[in-house]
């Protein structure tokens, strides 16, 4: 008696934790929750890019210091540097055939 007991209790477990494992997975896999998922590893993969690009930034103008320290250069000065005016097609001659802005 005592035997039955324990493989009926150890068979119910069994199915408890199958069917919590199994639903578990089940909702994993909604589209939803898939969804998430994506967004989570774009998210995770875009800070990755951008300390990538920091990274590559500062050794870039680490290099550029070494490079100017080694010929005696002076480093330019981009604080006093004005930005160029932004041209405009009209003023380039250049026209467009068609109003881009035109409804179609």
């Amino acid at each position: 008696m005592f035997r039955r007991t324990f493989w009926f209790s150890t068979g119910v477990a069994a199915g408890v934790w199958a069917t919590t494992k199994v639903n578990r997975k089940l909702r994993q896999l909604t589209p939803e929750s898939l969804a998430a998922q994506a967004a989570d590893k774009a998210v995770e993969a875009g800070h990755r890019l951008k300390e990538f690009a920091l990274d590559v930034k500062a050794g870039m103008a680490q290099r550029e210091e070494e490079l100017n320290d080694a010929l005696g250069l002076e480093p330019p000065d981009h604080h006093d540097r004005e930005l160029p005016a932004p041209r405009r097609p009209e003023a380039l001659g250049t026209s467009h055939p068609y109003n881009r802005n035109e409804d179609h």
